[in-house]
């Protein structure tokens, strides 16, 4: 396997050596953020969505969840994608990573239009999608073998990457023997082991406990920062958003449409405890007030709109009428 900075070839590769130059300019002291974008966005875009729209038929009419849905995003760029329940984000998500066709628009990757799944794209989902049948390492190998790669290639790529994610020990365990942590990791190894150019990740820490959706956090920026990838991470979690990204992508929903997109300037690397740091709050709650914004919408569920009152179901004793009033 070879590192970010060398080519088959083993020479020194000029891309990876931007990509250095760039998070160089994010953690010296001696560089602004305006800096560190502007080298940000010299590189190639990878990833460019144009007027993008999707629909559904839904009782006999047709329901738009995208609408005219552009940006761009560059090479080894981390960019989340936040908006309210209903706005879209997991269908975009499946779009780029050409799971769901789409009606109009055009969704190019690595200069190819994305017309259905591609080894250029890895997708990994909140759900641990692992074979359950299949160990640890049958289920890294499963890509590799699918693209016709040989057994042996296949078990020696799934091997590194899972002394990579730090599952080396794990290679013959099943599923069900797995932490949720764990379990990430695998499908985070299977994604990788492709080689996508773009990583599109669906809420994948959504489901587990705090500390270790921090801990995944930290990993993930750890490969991120080491491997030649560009990821679209799709979230509902402001202060995971403002953690992990170069840029957010705000979206709108009724219908899903891009609200504003977000330049994060904060230093890299960040530490978890920069959650408490001034800039951070501020940028949260800049983001917290698009999202949320009191301009009266439609209600994308109908029944959201008729939420009733809870009649008591037990009567409160005295000592609770003395709490409650």
């Amino acid at each position: 396997m070879m590192t970010n900075n060398m080519t088959a070839s083993g020479s020194v590769d000029s891309a990876s050596i931007n990509s250095a130059s760039i998070d160089k300019a994010h953690t010296s002291s001696h560089r602004t953020t305006d800096e560190y974008f502007k080298a940000l966005y010299q590189r190639d875009v990878v990833l460019q969505v144009d007027k993008l729209t999707q629909s559904f038929d839904q009782g006999g009419s047709k329901k738009v969840i995208l609408q005219d849905v552009s940006l761009q995003i560059h090479e080894r760029e981390f960019v989340c994608v936040i908006g309210p329940s209903g706005c879209g984000k997991s269908t975009l998500g499946r779009i780029i990573a050409g799971l769901d066709a789409y009606p109009s628009g055009e969704v190019i990757v690595d200069k190819e239009v994305v017309k259905g799944p591609s080894a250029s794209r890895g997708m990994v989902f909140q759900g641990y999608t692992l074979f359950p049948w299949k160990t640890v390492k049958q289920n890294v190998m499963f890509g590799p073998i699918m693209e016709g790669r040989s057994k042996s290639n296949a078990e020696r790529s799934a091997r590194e990457w899972l002394d990579i994610v730090g599952l080396s020990k794990y290679e013959n365990h099943y599923p069900h023997q797995l932490s949720g942590g764990m379990k990430q990791r695998v499908a985070i190894a299977r994604a990788l082991i492709n080689e996508p150019k773009v990583l599109i990740m669906d809420e994948p820490f959504g489901a587990l406990d705090p500390y270790t959706r921090q801990k995944m956090q930290k990993h993930l920026l750890d490969l991120w920062r080491n491997i030649d990838i560009t990821i679209v991470f799709i979230t509902h979690d402001m202060d995971e958003a403002v953690l992990l990204s170069d840029r957010i992508v705000v979206l709108k929903a009724n219908p899903g449409e891009v609200q504003d997109i977000i330049e994060v300037p904060l230093a890299r690397p960040r530490d978890p405890d920069i959650v408490t740091d001034s800039r951070f709050l501020q940028l949260k709650a800049r983001i917290n007030n698009i999202v949320h914004n009191p301009q009266p919408q439609p209600d994308f569920d109908p029944a959201l709109a008729e939420m009733p009152d809870i009649p008591r179901m037990v009567p409160l004793d005295k000592k609770d009428q003395q709490i409650n009033h």
